[in-house]
């Protein structure tokens, strides 16, 4: 028996659909653009990114009345930390992250292809970069940003690096995990990040995976949970991590520092499960900013754990 004429068109319109996610190419994903966090305090919380951590401020913006927006805290010409005030208190501080691409509309079509909920529209940001959000299982707001030749990003290169800066290369975010086969799916089936590591703090339950971008070396570093914590306690999951090359040298630079009388937590070096060393500090808002030498101390990969993930 022959099939009739929808039946048909139903037929070409699957494979079509097929054909299309197939087709639609993925453009590059190059690295972690920045994190965006939330500060009780703005000021308070300016003063610590910039005389603490050393990074300079190339651009703030403000709200119609006058009042702070936001500001962006320079890390290297390509990677930024966003600071917002928050806008209501004992909340997530985490607002967002994002990833930088070289073509931003045809990531835009390539998710779209693969199932992703997109805006119609790539849009342009106050400091006129393309950019749109999306989300990623766990609820997070991942952003996507192209620099464009006539951004305030590309007018400021070469300006605002300080030699006062504690890193110059944020080699990951971390954001909390509740799903992991979900969180896989999203970044690394569609997105296309890479697998590079996985470690366990207790040997019997999976900690943290790490996910390499695709084209490039910076990284997002899953927190595994069970449940995510309440929202005004997730500090010390949602991180950012700073590469140094001597974790000793970055401490000493830190106590040298006039802002050192300020904070008053003890600063401590350790060697992580993943065999580098490694030390925390938190801003006034408890957000950490763990700060990590890129090699192991045995000059060795430390392998990947192969405990369960949390149910």
């Amino acid at each position: 028996m022959r099939p009739n004429g929808s039946l048909r068109i139903l037929a070409v319109c699957a494979v079509a659909g097929v054909c299309g996610a197939q087709d639609t190419p993925r453009p590059k994903i190059l690295g972690v653009a920045h994190i965006a966090i939330y500060a009780a305090d703005y000021e308070k919380s300016r003063t610590f990114y910039h005389e603490f951590l050393g990074f300079d401020e190339p651009y703030s913006l403000s709200n119609a009345d006058g009042t702070p927006s936001m500001t962006f805290f320079k890390i290297n010409e390509r990677q930024y930390v966003e600071l917002f005030p928050e806008a209501k208190p004992k909340t997530d501080r985490l607002s967002h992250i994002s990833i930088q691409t070289d073509d931003a509309e045809a990531l835009r079509k390539y998710l779209a292809s693969r199932g992703v909920t997109v805006p119609k529209t790539v849009g342009k940001g106050r400091i006129r970069n393309s950019n749109f959000n999306i989300k990623d299982p766990d609820g997070h707001t991942v952003e996507v940003v192209q620099y464009e030749p006539d951004s305030w990003t590309v007018r400021e290169t070469g300006k605002h690096m300080s030699d006062a800066r504690i890193s110059t290369h944020m080699m990951h975010v971390g954001i909390i995990v509740t799903d992991l086969d979900a969180a896989m799916k999203f970044y690394s089936d569609v997105l296309g990040f890479k697998e590079i590591w996985r470690g366990s703090s207790s040997g019997s339950v999976l900690s943290w995976v790490n996910l390499k971008v695709p084209d490039g070396e910076d990284y997002i570093e899953f927190m595994l949970e069970k449940e995510a914590p309440p929202p005004d306690r997730r500090g010390t999951a949602h991180h950012l991590c700073l590469e140094v090359p001597d974790v000793v040298a970055a401490i000493a630079k830190l106590d040298a520092n006039p802002y050192r009388k300020q904070y008053t937590r003890p600063i401590t070096f350790k060697t992580g499960v993943n065999g580098k060393r490694q030390a925390n500090l938190y801003d006034p808002d408890g957000t950490r900013i763990e700060i990590m030498e890129p090699v192991t101390v045995s000059g060795q990969p430390t392998p990947s754990s192969t405990a369960p993930p949390p149910h």
